[in-house]
C-alpha cells in the first residue's frame, strides 16, 4: 500500500497552515547536534549588520568635519583607522557566519538521510518493493540537496532580521525621528508581497520536485529493464517517454524561477521607493521646502539616515532572496510526507546498558528456538488474511517443510518469520541470542559480479569461504561454465541468469550469513531430481546443529524433513509426499 498522498491544497486553508507550521517545526528540528554552530551564524550575521551603524557614522563625521566644516584632514585618520578596522571586522564575521551555517547545514542533510534511511529500513522490504527506487533515492539525494540553501541562507538571514533593522531604525530616531518614521512605516511592505508570494514559489517548488522525483523513478525503470526493452524494441518509444518527463522537469523549473524573479522586482521596487522617500525628505529640506525641526539636520546627520536607509532593507531584501530557499525547503519536506506517509522522526537507539536475557537460564534453554502462537496473516496489501490461529514451535536442530499449494501462505510465513511481515493477531517469538535468516523466491542480484553479490553477506570472506558456501548451494555447478567463475559479471536483477541459477546464489549468500534459522522459500524449484538432491544431501551437511524451515512443493524435500507443517489448517505431521494438498480458500 502506498502511503496517503498529504499534499496541502486538498485541505482547508487552516489545514494547509498547520501543515507548514508542522513541516517548518520538523525542519527546524534537524540540525539539532549542530545548535551551537547555529547561533554563531546568527550571533555573527547579527554583529556585522550591527557594524553598519558605526561605518556609517564614521563616514558622515568625516563629510561634515573635513568637507563641510574644513576640517584638518589629519583629524579625520582616527575615523579612517576605525573605518578599516570595521571592515575587516565584517569581512572576519561573514567568513564566519557563512562556515558556521555550512556546518548547520551539512548536519541537517545528514540528519535528513539518517531518517529516512532509518524509515526505510523500518517499512521492510515488502513495502520496498511496492515502491519506485528512483522516487526514493531521491529523497535522499535531491530533496537533501534541497533543503541546504535553508539553513545556509536563509535562517542566519531570518535571525538579522528581527536584529539589525530595529538597531539601525534607533541610531536613525536618535539622529532624525522623521526617517524613523518612514522606514518604519514602509517596512511592513516587504515581509507581506513576501509572504504572497512565498506561497506561490512554495507551491511551485513542491511541483518541480515532484516531478523531479518521477522522473528519476521513471528512469531508474527504464535503465534497470533496459535489457528487455532492447530485446522488444521498445527502445525509441521509451526514449520519448524520458523526454516528455524531462519536459515536465523543465516546464515546472522554469515556473519556479518566474516567481522568483517576479517576487525580487516587486521587492527590489518597494525598498527602492522607501529610500527615494528618505532621500526626498531630507532635499526638501536642505532646500526649505518642508520643515519638520526647528533646525535643518546638518549634512552629516542627512548622510547618515541616508547611508543607513538601504542598509535598513538590505536584511529584508536578503531575507526576500531566501525566501525561496524556504519555499523549497517545505517543498521537499511535502514530497519526503508523500512518499514515507509522515515525517520521520528521531530514531532512539536502545541503552547499551540494558540489561539482555540470560542465554545460560535454565527457562531459556528448554524454550524451543521458534514459537508460532495463534497467528494471523495478510500478505501486505492484501485484503483478507491468509492464515489465522496459527500455532507451532520449531524444535532445535529441526527441519520443518512448510507445504500447501500455491496461495495457501507459505512464502507469507516465511516473511512474517524473518520479521519482515508483523501477524495482525498473536505473536511470533524467537529465543534470545539467536538469529534468523531469509532465501526467497526473486533473491536480488545488483549488477556486478557473483562473488560480489555474494559478499554482501559477509564483506570479509575469504575466496575459499566463497567457494565452500558455492558448492554447497550448487552455484558451482553452473558457475564452473562461466568465462571467470565466480568472478563472472551478472546484470542487475540477475539478468542473464535463470531462475534456478538466483536462486542458488541467494542461498549461498544466506549461508555465508550462517544464521542460526535458515528460513528457504522453494530453494530447489526449477532443478533437475540430479542437482537437487546434491543440493540438500550439502545443505544437510552444512547446516548440521541449527535449524531450517523451507517452504516446498517437492516430495524429495518434504522426505529430507523431519517434519511438515501443512496449510492453510496449520497441522503438523512427518513427512508424508502422498499427504493430500487441499486447494487454498
Amino acid at each position: 500500500m502506498s502511503p496517503p498522498d498529504t499534499v496541502s491544497h486538498d485541505l482547508d486553508p487552516a489545514g494547509q497552515a498547520a501543515q507548514r507550521r508542522a513541516r517548518q517545526r520538523w525542519l527546524d528540528q534537524l540540525p539539532v547536534s549542530a545548535r551551537g554552530r547555529q547561533r554563531l551564524a546568527a550571533a555573527a550575521t547579527c554583529a556585522a549588520g550591527a557594524l553598519l551603524i558605526g561605518q556609517a557614522a564614521c563616514i558622515a563625521w568625516l563629510v561634515q568635519h573635513v568637507l563641510f566644516e574644513r576640517g584638518a584632514l589629519a583629524d579625520g585618520a582616527p575615523a579612517l583607522s576605525i573605518l578599516a578596522v570595521i571592515a575587516v571586522l565584517r569581512v572576519l564575521l561573514s567568513a564566519t557566519s557563512q562556515a558556521a551555517a555550512g556546518d548547520v547545514a551539512d548536519a541537517a542533510r545528514l540528519a535528513l538521510r539518517e531518517r529516512v534511511y532509518r524509515r526505510l529500513l523500518q517499512r521492510g522490504p515488502l513495502w520496498l518493493r511496492q515502491q519506485r527506487s528512483g522516487e526514493l533515492g531521491e529523497l535522499m539525494l535531491t530533496h537533501a540537496d534541497a533543503i541546504e540553501p535553508y539553513y545556509s541562507g536563509f535562517q542566519p538571514v531570518r535571525v538579522e532580521v528581527m536584529v539589525v533593522p530595529l538597531l539601525i531604525a534607533a541610531s536613525v530616531a536618535w539622529v532624525d525621528w522623521v526617517v524613523a518614521v518612514i522606514l518604519v512605516a514602509t517596512a511592513p511592505l516587504v515581509p507581506f508581497f513576501m509572504m504572497l508570494v512565498g506561497w506561490g514559489a512554495e507551491a511551485a517548488g513542491r511541483e518541480q520536485l515532484g516531478e523531479l522525483a518521477r522522473m528519476s523513478g521513471h528512469f531508474a525503470d527504464r535503465i534497470k529493464g533496459l535489457g528487455l526493452l532492447r530485446l522488444y524494441g521498445r527502445g525509441s518509444a521509451e526514449l520519448e517517454g524520458v523526454a516528455a518527463a524531462a519536459e515536465g522537469v523543465r516546464q515546472r523549473t522554469l515556473r519556479v524561477l518566474r516567481i522568483a524573479f517576479l517576487s525580487s522586482t516587486v521587492l527590489e521596487f518597494f525598498a527602492s521607493v522607501s529610500v527615494a522617500m528618505v532621500a526626498l525628505y531630507l532635499g526638501l529640506s536642505y532646500l526649505g521646502l518642508m520643515a519638520l525641526h526647528a533646525q535643518v539636520p546638518t549634512l552629516g546627520a542627512g548622510l547618515f539616515c541616508l547611508l543607513l536607509a538601504p542598509e535598513f532593507y538590505a536584511p529584508l531584501r536578503r531575507l526576500a532572496a531566501h525566501y525561496h530557499d524556504r519555499a523549497n525547503a517545505l517543498a521537499a519536506a511535502a514530497e519526503v510526507e508523500r512518499l514515507l506517509g509522515e515525517l520521520p522522526g528521531p530514531g532512539i537507539a536502545p541503552p547499551l546498558t540494558a540489561p539482555l536475557p540470560d542465554p545460560a537460564e535454565p527457562a531459556l534453554l528448554r524454550a524451543p528456538p521458534l514459537q508460532v502462537r495463534q497467528v494471523a496473516l495478510r500478505p501486505l496489501g492484501a485484503r483478507h488474511t491468509v492464515l489465522q490461529n496459527l500455532s507451532f514451535a520449531l524444535q532445535p536442530q529441526q527441519r520443518l517443510a512448510v507445504v500447501g499449494p500455491s496461495g495457501s501462505g507459505k512464502s507469507t510465513l516465511l516473511e512474517a518469520l524473518a520479521g519482515w511481515l508483523p501477524p495482525e493477531e498473536g505473536s511470533i517469538v524467537l529465543r534470545p541470542g539467536l538469529s534468523a535468516g531469509y532465501a526467497g523466491q526473486r533473491p536480488y542480484l545488483f549488477h556486478g559480479s557473483i562473488a560480489e553479490n555474494l559478499r554482501l553477506a559477509d564483506p570479509t570472506a575469504s575466496a575459499a569461504t566463497l567457494q565452500a558456501a558455492a558448492e554447497v548451494a550448487q552455484v558451482m555447478r553452473f558457475a564452473a561454465q562461466l568465462p571467470q567463475g565466480l568472478d563472472t559479471v551478472i546484470g542487475e536483477r540477475g539478468f542473464g541468469l535463470s531462475g534456478g541459477e538466483a536462486r542458488r546464489i541467494g542461498l549461498a549468500r544466506l549461508l555465508l550469513r550462517q544464521p542460526d534459522i535458515l528460513l528457504l522459500d522453494e530453494p530447489t524449484a526449477f532443478l533437475d531430481a540430479q542437482t537437487e538432491a546434491a543440493l540438500l544431501a550439502a545443505l544437510a551437511v552444512h547446516v548440521r546443529g541449527r535449524c531450517v524451515v523451507v517452504a516446498t512443493h517437492s516430495p524429495v524435500v518434504m522426505a529430507w524433513a523431519d517434519r511438515c507443517l501443512y496449510l492453510p489448517d496449520g497441522t503438523l505431521g512427518d513427512a508424508s509426499p502422498a499427504a493430500p494438498l487441499r486447494s487454498a480458500p
